[in-house]
């Protein structure tokens, strides 16, 4: 018999609350049967938006929650004085071991705040990265970090190479995965203080397959499986691919309608033109976990709907069963014990 996987979700975040995140728990638990979804959030709003779905009732529960943490109120604050807040509860329920994993498209400072502070981090982990799968040319790659940890180390870029390679090879399937550190050139000697203090440690990393350093434009043609970053230019480089695939999708089906001829021509491409287009709509991809945690924790855009709700509940069946938590937290006890053999 499978496990039953069991998935918190914030009812209360993101800009479409609560309506998308209960529709794409619906999908979910109509999806996979080996889930089950707790809505934490306002308990009256939750049930009447539930009662016009159509589901497995035994699999969607809700857990009551007062109170909101605003996107614009401060982080720690935030999780310490609203206790009763969705994500707060959400939170507790991963702590407690009454659910594996939490997903939320709410605050993302309270979400990193709370991670950290109520969850609890990996002995051994010094940050934790958010590091979220991005469309390339022939699949995806793991952008880590790209927003938790703005003035890294060297050692903590380190450790996000250690994940995110766990990540890619455990949830991903990709056998060996590449690992790259974002540069200005390739060279060895380029790069600011940071890249050229945490080089040399990831040549000397016999557990990862570190490639060398890789140019922001090699990145949508697939140059390596786990792009390494510091979380300012991870969230630089992810905010521009996303403005910059809108912007393209925006362009092509415009111009497909702007004459008669390019209409017919549309038509004969639709087919493989929307299957490429999928394939750079970040939304299926799910959201972005907060690795090095003790439980799991997936961030989702403030805008997301139902199709990002599910893809991310079901994102979180994948990194139970491979137990990645505990593969990070083997990983590092390994590399210490070396350490210490030296």
């Amino acid at each position: 018999m499978e496990e039953m996987i069991k998935v918190a979700v914030d009812a209360m975040g993101g800009d479409y609350a609560p309506s998308e995140a209960i529709k794409g728990a619906v999908a979910a638990v109509k999806e996979k049967d080996n889930v089950e979804v707790y809505l934490v959030g306002k308990q009256e709003i939750l049930e009447r938006e539930l009662a016009s779905c159509t589901y497995p009732k035994e699999r969607i529960h809700i857990v009551g929650a007062s109170e909101v943490i605003e996107t614009g109120e401060p982080p720690v604050a935030a999780i310490r004085g609203k206790k009763n807040s969705s994500i707060v509860v959400g939170m507790k329920l991963v702590r407690q071991g009454e659910a594996d994993a939490f997903v939320s498209a709410g605050s993302s400072g309270a979400i990193l705040v709370g991670g950290t502070t109520i969850v609890g981090r990996i002995k051994g982990v010094e940050r934790a990265p958010l590091a979220p799968l991005i469309p390339t040319k022939d699949g995806v790659s793991l952008l880590i970090d790209c927003g938790a940890n703005v003035d890294a180390r060297a050692s903590h870029l380190v450790q996000f190479a250690r994940m995110g390679s766990i990540y890619m090879e455990h949830v991903m399937g990709v056998k060996n995965p590449r690992v790259g550190i974002v540069n200005i050139g390739v060279e060895e000697e380029k790069g600011n203080a940071l890249v050229k203090e945490t080089y040399p440690l990831l040549k000397e990393c016999k557990d990862i397959n570190f490639i060398g350093s890789i140019e922001a434009r090699e990145i949508p043609a697939g140059a390596a499986d786990v792009i390494v970053s510091e979380a300012f230019v991870g969230n630089v480089i992810l905010k521009l691919y996303e403005g910059l695939g809108a912007t393209l999708i925006s362009k092509i089906k415009g111009s497909m309608m702007s004459s008669f001829r390019s209409k017919m021509g549309a038509l004969l491409v639709k087919p493989a033109m929307k299957k490429t287009l999928k394939s750079f709509d970040a939304s299926q991809y799910g959201g972005a976990p907060l690795l090095g945690l003790k439980g799991l924790v997936v961030k989702c855009h403030g805008n997301s709907k139902e199709t990002e709700f599910k893809n991310a509940i079901i994102q979180c069946i994948s990194f139970k069963e491979q137990r990645i938590s505990q593969r990070i937290g083997e990983n590092l006890v390994a590399v210490q014990e070396k350490k210490e053999e030296i």
